[in-house]
């Protein structure tokens, strides 16, 4: 049975890798949105400007989402002070089980709630989980779509580039 349920997931992720039409393209600005956090309050994109932003699309039924958060954690601590933030983008159809997840793993940073799905189609990545890293002007300057072991030291050399600039 777990690994039916694994081969399920390990199915679910790899539907989600097809390719797509993106609309976000590097050395574009980031699409605009305003969710609400876990916390209960609305965030915007466009009021982060300045810092360096990581935006994570993930789920609490994806497996590699699950892997990667301790890095993401990690990485927030290591760089907030350093003009950087965080955004979690859960995608649960359930956003108080997404807030409850989020809780769970001990997530740090602002966790958002997209259970309508708006913000993630506007993304249109088409893997889960899947990255983005924003420049200080509000540029998209690096897109990452799916997890695969080690990727955080990309994630953290790309975020030491930017936040220098």
């Amino acid at each position: 049975m777990h690994h039916l349920l694994r081969t399920l997931t390990l199915l679910a992720c790899t539907a989600l890798a097809l390719p797509a039409a993106a609309v976000v393209q590097a050395q574009r600005p980031a699409p605009d949105f305003t969710l609400k956090s876990a916390e209960g309050r609305n965030l915007r994109l466009q009021e982060q400007r300045g810092q360096v932003v990581l935006v994570n699309f993930w789920a609490s039924w994806c497996g590699p989402c699950r892997q990667e958060m301790p890095h993401l954690n990690r990485l927030y601590d290591k760089y907030r002070a350093s003009g950087f933030t965080l955004l979690g983008v859960n995608i649960d159809d359930d956003a108080k089980h997404g807030a409850a997840t989020a809780a769970k793993w001990g997530l740090k940073f602002p966790v958002l709630l997209d259970a309508d799905k708006q913000v993630t189609k506007l993304y249109d990545l088409g893997a889960m989980p899947s990255t983005v890293l924003i420049d200080r002007d509000g540029k998209v300057r690096f897109l990452h779509r799916g997890y695969r072991e080690g990727v955080e030291e990309a994630y953290e050399k790309q975020i030491r580039e930017l936040v220098k600039e």
